[in-house]
């Protein structure tokens, strides 16, 4: 498998059972941690995290959402300006944690190239 795939996966795993026991900043410690154990190269730093957990958000706040009905989430939607779509909230939280990743994984990175250097 490829690097890109192995993080992909790691960063999902990683941020589902830090999940269970921290608060939202968890996916940030999975992107930084996966970051600092499979190097990628270039954009990929950024963008594997990223998608990585703009897909666990999105499904995560679907299930969350879904066994309500979609109730709190139509609610918030209206309360920003969504037009009360619950499903473009859900994409909103997605990039939200997403970014949050991305630059935990960039300062994993950094951080990596930190240590290496004499």
């Amino acid at each position: 498998m490829s690097k890109n795939i192995i993080n992909f996966i790691a960063t999902i795993i990683l941020a589902i059972l830090l999940s269970i026991f921290l608060p939202w900043w968890s996916v940030m410690t999975a992107a930084l941690t996966t970051a600092l154990f499979v190097p990628l190269k270039k954009a990929a730093v950024f963008f594997v995290p990223f998608l990585a957990i703009l897909l666990f958000w999105i499904v995560y706040s679907y299930l969350l959402s879904s066994g309500n009905d979609f109730t709190l989430a139509k609610r918030i939607a209206i309360l920003l300006p969504l037009g009360g779509n619950p499903y473009v909230l859900m994409l909103v939280t997605g990039v939200v944690g997403g970014l949050a990743a991305g630059i935990a994984a960039v300062f994993g990175k950094q951080l990596s190239l930190m240590v290496k250097k004499p």
